[in-house]
This record gives C-alpha cells, structure tokens and sequence, in this order.
C-alpha cells in the first residue's frame, strides 16, 4: 500500500525545515527525522526530498552565483597546466572535499537510511558533535580564508564531510568545525561548507531522482514543486543569516541549541 501524500502543512514545515538546517550547523537529517516523528506525520517520501534538495541547490548557487564563474574558470585554467590560482585551490578543495562523502553515501547508504535513523544516534551526535564545534570555535586561529586551502585541508574537510552521514551530525557543522581546526575564521569556514554543499546536495538530489524515475513519481508535481521553492528561499535567508550572525555570537548559539536538543532527546528517548 503507498504511504499517504504529505499534506500542504506537512510540506511547508518540512521545506522551511529542510532550507534553514541544511546550512545552519544543527542537521537536515537530523531534523527532517524527528520533526515527523514528533508530530506523527508520515514519511514525506523521495519526491518531496529531492525536490528540497533541489530548492536547497538553488539557494546556494544564487548566493555565490559571483564566486562560481571565477572557480569554474581557474579549475579549468589549472586542468590545462595554466598555474594553480587562489581561485583554482578552492575550486579543488571543494572537489577533493567532496569525493569521500559520495563514495562512502552509495557503499552506506542503506545503513545509515535504516540502523542510524534512530533519536538516540542523533541525540548522540547533536551533542557530540556540538562540543566539538564549540571547541574548534575556542581554539582556531581564524587567521585565514577559504583561498588558502592546502591539500592536507583538503583532506581533513573531507574526511569530516564523511561523517555527516550519520544524521545529527550536521553537514555544515562538522566542515564549518575542520575549516575552524586548520584556523580559517569563521566566516571563511562557514563560505567553504556552503561551497562544498553544491557537489554533495546535487549528487544526493540526483540520486534521489534517479530513484524516482526507476519507480515513478509519488507525489503531485504542484506539491513538490512548492517544497523546491520554499525549501531554496528559506536556504537562501539562512545562508545571509549565519554569515551576519557570525559576526557578533560565532558558533556558540548553534551549540547551546544542539545541546538542549541532545538533552531533550535523552529525556525523551532513552
């Protein structure tokens, strides 16, 4: 029997959901776990994630739509031998940074879709990985931005990005937390997990749709269209959120709200 369609509420709140914590260091999946299971709403299906993922796509790619041509055209300058620039580094940052977390997303994608979709991993995690942040915040040396990547960064912001597969853990937070390690400011970190969200949320959103076309659509093309659209403004509003944000607080509202979630988590699940 196929699950019920989400309704028009279930699809709002999962998009606004879905756009602010994709780039706010708290977790997606994390959230996009619980807020259904704490309201009792079935599984908004694949369409509705792909279609955020799109939106959440969307909203990046148009907040650094300045910076994009500029790491398009010195990557393929440096793929010609034409020297490595500022530009050029970053862009194979990104890359590198990328290419561990989608190997390990297909190798595993079913355990961490079945084992680890639990509240006590994420409750683990939402704190775990919040005092890791915090500590990163205390510690680096934010002397740097993002153009200066050398390759053993490359390699840590890579293996980091791995481990947020593992819902709580947060995408953003744990790239934002390795770019603070290896003493990039916060605002530099924080560009550099956006940055390195466009390949990893294209290629989730991808495969994602893929599934879809193998199985047939699920859901009705407004609704999914409407989690696309609300997903990727309210992206765009977090992004332009946290980067002023920053500024003043640093990283030390993000934590106090993962560890009240990880507190109210154990109380709740344990």
């Amino acid at each position: 029997m196929p699950a019920p369609e989400p309704s028009l509420l279930q699809v709002i709140v999962l998009a606004i959901v879905q756009g602010i914590t994709e780039f706010l260091p708290i977790s997606s999946s994390a959230h996009l776990i619980l807020v259904p299971e704490l309201l009792g709403w079935p599984d908004q299906g694949l369409a509705f994630d792909g279609a955020m993922h799109v939106g959440t796509l969307a909203a990046v790619l148009w907040y650094f739509r300045k910076n994009l041509w500029p790491l398009t055209r010195d990557f393929g300058l440096s793929l010609r031998g034409q020297g490595l620039t500022p530009n050029g580094r970053l862009a194979w940052a990104v890359l590198l940074g990328t290419l561990p977390a989608a190997v390990a997303g297909l190798l595993l994608h079913d355990v961490v879709e079945t084992t680890l979709r639990s509240p006590k991993v994420i409750a683990a995690t939402t704190i775990g990985y919040g005092l890791l942040l915090l500590l990163a915040d205390r510690i680096g040396k934010q002397r740097r931005d993002e153009y200066t990547f050398r390759w053993r960064d490359a390699a840590l912001v890579a293996c980091a990005q791995a481990l947020a597969l593992v819902p709580g853990t947060s995408r953003s937070g744990v790239t934002m937390t390795a770019g603070l390690l290896m003493g990039l400011t916060r605002a530099g970190a924080a560009r550099f997990s956006f940055l390195l969200s466009i390949p990893i949320t294209a290629l989730a959103g991808g495969y994602e749709l893929l599934k879809i076309a193998q199985t047939g659509p699920t859901a009705a093309l407004d609704m999914t269209l409407l989690a696309a659209v609300v997903a990727g403004i309210s992206g765009y509003l977090a992004i332009a959120f946290l980067l002023r944000l920053l500024q003043s607080r640093g990283m030390t509202p993000f934590v106090v709200y993962r560890l009240l979630l990880g507190a109210y988590l154990i109380a709740a699940f344990y």
